[in-house]
């Protein structure tokens, strides 16, 4: 479990340093979007933090996956 939380810290730390940027950066952004999910639709959104909350889910999921993948076959 250590070597788990250690491998992903780095990651992590990084993901939040880009979140907070985006976040910054999407103060004045006037053009929104929603997203249609089978019968679901969300808020309007702008698009840029569509874009980039997807991107930051992506690499954090990736590091995980990736994490576990080494992990296991250290085992």
């Amino acid at each position: 479990m250590r070597k788990f939380i250690l491998s992903n810290i780095y990651s992590v730390f990084l993901n939040l340093v880009l979140f907070t940027v985006l976040m910054i950066g999407i103060q004045n952004n006037h053009e929104r979007k929603s997203i249609d999910f089978l019968i679901f639709k969300t808020i309007d959104l702008p698009i840029g933090f569509i874009v980039g909350a997807s991107f930051i889910f992506g690499s954090v999921s990736g590091n995980f996956y990736n994490a576990i993948i080494r992990i296991s076959v250290k085992d």
